[in-house]
Formats: structure tokens, C-alpha cells, sequence
């Protein structure tokens, strides 16, 4: 009886669940209803899963697009098939892949479309993979399909310490003699000219303008701006003749707290950039947006793309030429804690989070070694 009663019982998976925007307590590890795969699905068993930046615009209700609380954040993770559909013929039960979506990745077990998912290459670690597409492909695209980077360039990275940063100092790396000018704070220097930074720039004690005008006086070529408000227009007033500005943020609207502040991103909003099409002509300058979260949204209008993106990203991963900086590693039930060591502007590379379960055994496989 206890057996049958067992087996009747619905499957149930972990999962993080963001219940309404506000603060950390709006994060609550919950237990959902497992969820088989159609045809064209498949379920994967979630290794690791990235924490980005977006997350906590999410949780603070400051980024669109979101689905309607509550719902199951994450964009990225690793893991291993565990089924698939019938239709599914490029991937099978046991095979390490990586995946990224607009939302889910925040649980031990999640099924999703089939096209999502891409096995990773042999040499790949779990950490690595949960690292890799957000920040890489987000990089790629602003530098190389945006920017037309090529050599001989100069390239200005804000928050050059980050996960996208430091994804963008690698790219860089790919072309021959691009310079490259980061702002991070002091005490990551070292690590961010070991990956290929030219001239790191402590935006905390130095006015980056003027730092990089003493170097470069005609400007920079591109600049990648995660920042918006007052910078945007610093920025834009930095390129040089013909050169390209890419705006794929606002960490500047983020409130310092937990929860959001509307004067912040009001007093943000208004400092932004602003122009015409009739305005722009005589700059000879180019302004791009890039917001991945709309690209995954319609995925289907931009799916050629992001497949030739990832592939060349395995392809630089294989030849050694990238590789993702792990920060740190947080159990998902600590995710408040990754959050703050990210808004705190901490973190050198990328935060990842691990199901408490994968956690828990990891820790006690260590132990054993031990």
C-alpha cells in the first residue's frame, strides 16, 4: 500500500520562485509540479545556473521583459539530459549540455524547448558552461556584430570586472592589436590586465574621460555601456569620428538596497542620452541597443544567429582563446547573498548558483576526498 501510494504521489522539483519584485524575501525556494516534456522538449537536470546582473533588475521590478509573479527566474544553466520528446533527435538521455531561456534555470530539474539546449564540448566543465552563454554571446554580439570590431581599435569596457566584462576583454584578445580601456575599481586591476585589459582605469578615483583622453585625445572607437543615465552621454561624447556606442544596460537605475528606488531610475532616465535622426547626422557616430532578454523572447526571428554565435563561441573555447572567470559559487537557497556580493559590485567574473541538492553532494564529495 505504502509503495503504490508512493507512486502515486506527483513529482515535485526544487526550484527558486520570485513571488513579486522587492527584496530578498521575494526569493522563496518552493516545490512545483514536475512537468514532462512534449515532443520537441527535453528535460535537463540543472548543474550550475548563472546569476546576472538582470536578475537583480528583475527582483528590484526595474527590467522587462518578465512574466508575471510568480514565476522561476534564470536565463542560463548546465546540466544533463535527463528525457526527451520523440521528436528530438540532436541530443539524447545522458548528454552534458548547456541552455539558456528568458526564464526556469533557477531549479534542480527543468524542461524546455529542445532548441534552447546545445551539448557542450568535451572539454567544457558544468561551471564553465553556466558561465558561458549570457555573458559571452551578449560580448560577442555588441563587439563584433555591432561594433565591427577589427584591428587596430580601441574598445572602452565599463565594469570590466564583471562576467560580460570580462567576456569582452577575451573577444578582444581575438583581434590583433585592439586597445583596450576598463573601468573597474582599484583592487581588480591585476586581474583584469592578466585577461587582456591595456589600460585599467579605477573609475572610483579617477574621471574616466579625462584618464582616457590623456591616452587616446581623439576618443575610442567603440564603447560597450552597461551603465545608461549620465554616462551614456559622457560616452557618446568620447568616440571618436565614425565611432559606435552600444547601450545594453542600467546598472545606474539599480538602487544601492534591496528593494528599488524610483528617484534613482527617474533622476537616471532623465540624465540619458538623448537625439534625432536629424541631430546625429553631423556627429558621424553611431548609437546601437542591444538587450539579449528581447532576442531570447523572439528567439525564433533570431535563432540563425545565436546558433552561429555559439558555435564559434565552442570553437574559441576549444582553442583555448576564452574561457569564463568564476567568481563564486552560491547554493540556490543563498541566492540573496550572491546578489548582494554582485550589487556590491564584488564579484571579479561570473556568480553561479548551484541546486542545493547538487550542492549539498559536491560538498560531501569533497569531504570524503578529504
Amino acid at each position: 500500500m505504502a509503495s503504490s501510494e508512493a507512486n502515486e504521489r506527483p513529482r515535485l522539483i526544487s526550484a527558486m520562485e520570485l513571488v513579486g519584485a522587492g527584496g530578498y524575501d521575494k526569493l522563496q525556494i518552493k516545490k512545483l509540479p514536475y512537468r514532462e516534456q512534449n515532443s520537441d522538449e527535453v528535460v535537463m537536470r540543472v548543474k550550475f545556473a548563472g546569476l546576472n546582473f538582470a536578475d537583480l533588475m528583475r527582483r528590484q521590478g526595474l527590467y522587462s521583459p518578465a512574466p508575471k509573479f510568480p514565476y522561476v527566474p534564470g536565463f542560463e544553466a548546465s546540466g544533463v539530459v535527463e528525457a526527451i520528446g520523440s521528436n528530438v533527435s540532436q541530443l539524447a538521455v545522458g548528454d552534458r549540455v548547456v541552455a539558456f531561456a528568458g526564464d526556469g534555470m533557477w531549479a534542480d530539474l527543468v524542461t524546455l524547448s529542445n532548441d534552447r539546449c546545445f551539448k557542450m564540448p568535451d572539454n567544457m566543465s558544468f561551471e564553465d558552461g553556466a558561465a558561458l552563454l549570457v555573458n559571452y554571446i551578449t560580448a560577442y554580439h555588441i563587439l563584433f556584430e555591432f561594433g565591427n570590431l577589427r584591428p587596430n581599435k580601441s574598445v572602452l569596457i565599463h565594469m570590466a570586472a564583471g562576467g560580460v566584462g570580462i567576456a569582452a576583454i577575451q573577444l578582444c584578445k581575438t583581434v590583433k592589436n585592439v586597445t583596450v580601456f576598463g573601468t573597474a575599481s582599484g583592487s581588480k586591476h591585476n586581474i583584469i590586465k592578466e585577461a587582456g585589459c591595456t589600460h585599467p582605469i579605477d573609475y572610483h578615483t579617477e574621471d574616466y574621460v579625462a584618464e582616457i583622453r590623456k591616452i587616446s585625445p581623439n576618443g575610442i572607437d567603440i564603447i560597450m555601456d552597461p551603465l545608461n543615465g549620465e554616462d551614456s552621454v559622457r560616452g557618446y561624447n568620447l568616440l571618436k569620428p565614425l565611432g559606435r556606442i552600444i547601450y545594453f544596460g542600467a546598472a545606474n537605475v539599480a538602487a544601492s538596497g534591496e528593494n528599488r528606488s524610483l528617484l534613482t531610475a527617474f533622476k537616471t532616465w532623465y540624465k540619458c542620452f538623448s537625439t534625432n535622426s536629424l541631430s546625429i547626422l553631423s556627429d558621424n557616430k553611431s548609437i546601437a541597443g542591444y538587450h539579449l532578454g528581447y532576442l531570447l523572447k523572439y528567439f525564433d526571428s533570431g535563432k540563425e544567429i545565436a546558433l552561429e554565435t555559439i558555435d564559434e563561441l565552442f570553437r574559441l573555447y576549444n582553442e583555448g582563446a576564452i574561457k569564463p572567470q568564476i567568481d563564486s559559487i552560491y547554493p540556490l537557497s543563498k541566492v540573496g547573498e550572491a546578489m548582494q556580493r554582485m550589487h556590491n559590485r564584488q564579484n571579479i567574473g561570473k556568480i553561479l548558483l548551484q541546486p542545493d541538492d547538487e550542492a549539498n553532494a559536491t560538498k560531501n564529495n569533497d569531504t570524503t576526498t578529504e
